[in-house]
This record gives structure tokens, sequence and C-alpha cells, in this order.
């Protein structure tokens, strides 16, 4: 017998879970604008603290092992089941926040890396407690509303780009206002936001766990496929804007290319949510790493080519190649023996943020020695490794059920 009321909450939860998602996707793209923040006006930070190639590179570099070393700490100390998931971002924001107005005073790299550094272990604190939150909403359509998140961190981080393209600000005045706009997204998820009705279990990371974790076959392919994925991601946003000055004319031109191409992956990432909801998540993140990777191979050497064709492969690129971000741990999360999913995630999230430091670190070294379009050209191997593993993982994962039918 249907209890009274039952027929009427259930579509009142419905779209309640959508309405927290929007609140939600909104505090994430406010928060994530510091992560690129420097990025955003790395010209003007060459030219005022007389920056080397490496300088600069260091620069992005800092905010990578800064995340990893938030996620991995906040891991080990289980501070996302301590801290309540909404508390926790207001936390990481205003973390991200201060330590972003560090730059402002600083003159060159020995204030400037330590700064940047403690940006992304604050916003380590903002994004897994951000993805826990909306999970406490969703159960079904959970692919959709993860690619809606990692969609909003993608347009937070090109919303620095987008401000400095509209205005032409000084970089001081920039920094300041992508600090104020990362505390405003905390704000927006403590007061707005709300928690769902069904519990996030606890993940926590165990290192005696990581022998049975490699152990797994799937999730090896699973992470392997993160890793290819990763490894193409944060040194194609990176460097995007200095690509797209020696494209179009004007460094405000080369902003909003360059937001259009990082913010273009909200949809992509939306898309890809969908994609994978309604086939499998290993198609849905093999299709993105085969476009991707097949723009990365040839767009550099196309530098001369009129703008406008140009600027349209970028944005190519720029939606698939972030449209898979949501689906590697999800399909951890259901690949893995429930006992060692904390270990798991943490793993493929440090070791794929460790890997973004090589190729953010080699595409302006490469591109130095022998153009753009090698430098672009060498970040084909990551999505094709990782499309590689997601077809061995999407066959072994079809073998059980093949074998149970027959």
């Amino acid at each position: 017998m249907t209890q009274p009321g039952a027929g009427v909450r259930a579509p009142v939860e419905n779209r309640t879970r959508w309405v927290q998602l929007g609140i939600l996707a909104t505090a994430m793209v406010l928060a994530m604008s510091t992560w690129f923040s420097t990025a955003a006006v790395l010209p003007q930070l060459r030219a005022d603290w007389d920056l080397s190639q490496v300088g600069a590179s260091w620069l992005a570099i800092s905010v990578q092992l800064g995340f990893v070393s938030g996620a991995v700490v906040s891991s080990v100390l289980n501070l996302a089941d301590r801290i309540p998931p909404r508390r926790f971002v207001l936390f990481g924001t205003v973390g991200a926040a201060l330590a972003n107005l560090l730059t402002v005073g600083a003159d060159g790299l020995p204030v400037a890396v330590p700064a940047r550094f403690l940006v992304g272990a604050c916003l380590a604190g903002v994004y897994a407690p951000a993805l826990k939150a909306m999970s406490t909403w969703f159960v079904r359509g959970r692919g959709l509303a993860l690619g809606a998140m990692v969609g909003a961190l993608t347009l937070g981080s090109a919303l620095p780009h987008l401000i400095n393209g509209v205005g032409s600000l000084e970089w001081q005045v920039l920094i300041v206002i992508t600090s104020i706009t990362t505390v405003v997204g905390g704000l927006v998820a403590v007061l707005l936001g709300r928690d769902g009705p069904h519990r996030f279990p606890t993940a926590v990371f165990n290192p005696a766990q990581i022998r049975d974790v490699v152990a797994n076959p799937r999730v090896r392919l699973a992470s392997t496929g993160y890793f290819g994925h990763m490894w193409e991601l944060y040194a194609m946003w990176t460097w995007v804007a200095a690509f797209a000055a020696d494209v179009v004319s004007g460094a405000r031109a080369a902003s909003l290319v360059a937001f259009g191409a990082i913010g273009i992956g909200a949809a992509g990432c939306v898309v890809g949510g969908l994609i994978s909801d309604r086939t499998s998540r290993c198609r849905a993140a093999g299709m993105a790493m085969t476009w991707s990777g097949a723009v990365a191979a040839f767009v550099g050497f196309l530098v001369d080519w009129p703008a406008w064709i140009v600027v349209a492969l970028l944005l190519v690129w720029g939606f698939w190649v972030v449209a898979d971000s949501a689906q590697f741990s999800t399909i951890v999360t259901e690949v893995a023996d429930q006992r060692y999913v904390g270990t798991a995630l943490t793993m493929q999230l440090a070791i794929g943020f460790t890997l973004t430091v090589f190729t953010i670190f080699l595409v302006p070294v490469v591109r130095d020695a022998l153009g753009w379009g090698w430098a672009f050209a060498l970040l084909v191997p990551g999505p094709a490794v990782g499309t590689w593993a997601m077809r061995r993982l999407e066959r072994l994962t079809a073998a059980p059920t093949a074998a149970a039918a027959s």
C-alpha cells in the first residue's frame, strides 16, 4: 500500500535534486576561479617578474602538486568524513582565496610558487567534497550529474581568462577578483546548498590496500585511462592562452579564445555524462579521447592558418578534452572492491595529477625547440593509451556477462 503523500514527495525530491545540482555547480564555477588565475595573466607576470619559461611553468606546476598533496592529506586524515562536505568547501575556498592573495604582494617566484601550492592544496578541499555533496542527491543519473559538476569545474577554471579578456585588468586586480569569487562560491555552497537523502559511503585511503588495488585488472585499466586523460588535459588548459596569442591579434582576443577553448568543456562534460548514462562509461571516455587526441595531433601545425579555422579546432579540442573526466573515478567506484575504493581513488588522482607536471613543463620546452605542432603532438600518446585502456576494459567487463548468458 502506498503511503499518503509518497507520490507527491517523489516529484518534489526530484525537482529539489536538480535545484541543488545547480547550486553546487554554481558554487564550483566560482570556487575554482583561483586555479588558473596566474595563467590568465602570465604575459604580464613574465614582464613584471622577468620570468623564464621554466619559471612560468612552475606557477602552474605548483598548483598541481599542491592539489595532490591536499587530496592525499585529506584522504589519510579522513577529513571528508569528519567535516560536513559543504562546510569543507567553504574552508577550502577561504584558504584558496587567502593563498591566492599572497601573489599580489609577491615580486617573483620565491613567494608566488608556495602561494600557488597552497591554492592547489586548498582547492583539493573544494573539489572532492563538492562532488560528495552532489552524490547525496543522485543515485540515478549520477553520470550526468558528475558531468555537470566537472563541467562547472571546467568553467571555473576558464573564468579568469574571461575576466581578463573582458576587462584587460592589471594582474593584481584579477587576482583580487578571483579570490573574491572563490569565497563567494564557498558561501553559495554553505548558505544555499542542502544535504541530500542518500548518504555517500566512506572512502578512506589505506596504504596497506595498495597491493590489492594494483592487482585488480579493471582498476588498472580505469586508472590507465585516467592517466592518459591527465597527460593531455592540464597541459592543454595551461598553454592554450599562449598558443592563442600566436593565432589571434591582441591580448584580449587571446584571453577570450582561451576562455572559449577551456569553457566549452563544460558542455562537453554534460554531453559525456549523457553518453555514459545511455551507452557505457568506457565508450563515452574512449570517444572523448579519440576526438581530443586527433585534434592535438595536428592543431599546433596549423598556427599560421586563418585564425577562424584554428579557433574552431581549439573549441572542438576543448569540448572533448575534458568530456571524459567524470567517468574514470565513477568507473573505479563500480569495478573496485568496495573495501578499498577510497585507496583506489586517491591513488588514481595522485598519480594522474603528478603526471600533469611533466607535460606542463615539456610543452613550452618543445615549442621553443620545434614549434607548437610537436609541442601539442607530445600530448597524443596520453589519449591514445587511454582509448586503448577503455576498449580493453569494455571487453573485460562484457566478458563475464557474455559467459553468464551462454
